[in-house]
């Protein structure tokens, strides 16, 4: 019985494509560094979700940096996380920042 609702249960992963995800260290060289702008969708889809949030907040602090911003808004960073992730399981094919690029200037068109 067991071993039947193991093979049914891994014969319903494989059906419906589903993927085990991996830790965002899978992605690191050997020096334990993760080139942010090769990172794909993919990979940050398939990576844990408290992995996925925490390099969205980096990626928020890298672009607040770049633009010379020393603060943050928690709620709007949060949100702004959500729809990268979002944007990147749609696209998997994208690099991050490329998502990252197209849901600033999604943002910017609703103001």
């Amino acid at each position: 019985m067991r071993k039947l609702f193991v093979i049914t249960a891994l014969s319903l992963g494989f059906a419906t494509g589903a993927h085990a995800q991996v830790p965002l260290t899978n992605y690191a060289d050997a020096n334990g560094y993760i080139d942010v702008q090769k990172l794909t969708c993919a990979q940050l889809a398939g990576t844990f979700q408290e992995d996925a949030d925490f390099l969205g907040v980096w990626y928020s602090g890298w672009y607040n940096g770049l633009a010379k911003k020393h603060a943050i808004n928690m709620p709007r960073a949060k949100e702004g996380v959500h729809q990268v992730i979002v944007h990147c399981k749609a696209n998997p094919g994208k690099k991050v920042i490329q998502a990252i690029d197209f849901v600033l200037k999604e943002e910017k068109k609703k103001r």
